[in-house]
């Protein structure tokens, strides 16, 4: 693992998608990333029941699980509990470089928009706002209010890169993983990491 890669925050919420989330943590591991990854409790029952996933209630055991599950490097991974206080992510002087919130549900999106800081990932996020460093939300919710609308509106007028989660089909994908691959495509563009999961759009409309 590169010393010079700084590290990701990411966060798996409630809302349906789990599959993108768990996608972007596998790339991240990939490509020798360091990650602080943060789930609520809403997301473990989502993950069980859309994945072949159980993720332990103790953050220890879910960073050994996932860190054997995608091959991360000795202390590359770190999963945060939802009060660890103590976590560098909730600090704006050991901040990432930017966080995720895949996905994100309307209710993490509002309390976010609100600057609630409940619990560690609504405080990880404003952390993020506060020091003006990139946040990408991936909202995962259809239709979407008056309320959530506004609730956007207002992040992304703070910068906030508001990215539904809505791949396009010009690929022509057969399988389940291709629409997935689209996805996190767009958010490593938007962390600047290189890959090569999804073909652009000039590449994909030439013969």
């Amino acid at each position: 693992m590169s010393e010079q890669l700084k590290p990701i925050s990411l966060a798996f919420t409630g809302a349906s998608g789990s599959i993108y989330g768990l996608r972007l943590l596998e790339y991240l591991i990939g490509t020798g990333r360091p990650v602080y990854l943060m789930i609520s409790r809403a997301a473990q029952v989502v993950a069980s029941l859309e994945s072949d996933l159980t993720l332990p209630a103790r953050p220890a055991d879910t960073e050994q699980m996932l860190s054997a599950r995608y091959g991360a490097a000795k202390g590359q991974l770190r999963v945060f509990g939802r009060e660890q206080w103590m976590a560098p992510v909730a600090s704006g002087s050991s901040a990432p470089e930017a966080m995720v919130v895949c996905p994100c549900t309307t209710g993490t999106l509002s309390a976010i928009a609100a600057g609630a800081s409940d619990n560690l990932i609504e405080r990880a996020a404003d952390v993020m706002l506060k020091e003006q460093r990139k946040l990408i939300l991936v909202v995962r919710e259809t239709p979407l209010s008056a309320i959530q609308l506004e609730n956007m509106l207002k992040l992304a007028r703070l910068g906030v890169v508001v990215m539904p989660a809505s791949p396009g089909f010009y690929q022509q994908p057969l399988q389940l993983g291709q629409l997935v691959d689209f996805m996190v495509a767009r958010i490593l563009d938007h962390l600047g990491i290189e890959h090569r999961l999804a073909e652009r759009w000039a590449s994909a409309l030439s013969v």
